[in-house]
């Protein structure tokens, strides 16, 4: 589910919970409206949108809080920060387009960002263009996790973490598309990572 304030949609989605677990009826749109300090036209908007992703039963009124309360507590948002190259590494501005809320029985707890991958070097890894790239945020890299990193000049890509080699005190960073790029590697003195991938989502 996209938004560009998930706060505000959590708070939306705990009230509405809260109150029908102690109340046994659904608030109304004004209070609502109060509670979470927003217009009532903005509310009505979130809530439309909640019926859409099935998260609860709207139309003049919440009329199935208990879907709601089933899937509390269940999702986590998350940025979309832009493109990560999978091809020659380049700078990457992280600007944030949009949030995803994600099922965290799916992709897990914790910080995560989502990027969009452009290139073509990833494609053995089942990564392709056009591709959402689900990144959990962490400064650590093990041998065979595709990373976020930094090349020797400090510009993002995508790679395979093929470990450290000792003869040359280098850490490699691997493509993986051996047709179009046959035994091809990034060497960095310094690993800087900035997140490992752990989904790889064709479409929302």
């Amino acid at each position: 589910m996209r938004t560009k304030n998930p706060q505000l949609m959590n708070d939306i989605r705990e009230f509405i919970t809260d109150y029908y677990q102690e109340n046994l009826e659904s608030p109304g749109l004004v209070m609502i409206a109060e509670h979470v300090g927003s217009s009532k036209s903005n509310v009505q908007r979130y809530l439309v949108e909640m019926q859409e992703k099935g998260m609860l039963d709207y139309d003049r009124g919440v009329k199935n809080p208990e879907v709601l309360s089933n899937c509390s507590g269940e999702y986590s948002a998350h940025p979309i920060t832009g493109n990560i190259n999978c091809g020659d590494p380049r700078q990457q501005e992280e600007n944030v387009e949009e949030y995803v809320v994600l099922p965290d029985a799916i992709f897990g707890k914790g910080p995560k960002y989502i990027l969009r991958a452009e290139g073509d070097s990833m494609t053995d890894a089942g990564i392709e263009e056009g591709d959402f790239v689900v990144i959990r945020v962490t400064p650590e890299a093990f041998k065979g996790d595709i990373v976020v990193a930094l090349d020797g000049e400090g510009q993002n890509t995508l790679k395979r973490y093929e470990g450290f080699d000792e003869s040359t005190g280098e850490h490699i960073l691997g493509y993986m598309n051996e047709k179009t790029y046959p035994g091809e590697k990034i060497r960095v003195k310094q690993l800087c990572v900035q997140g490992v991938v752990k989904n790889v989502i064709k479409s929302f």
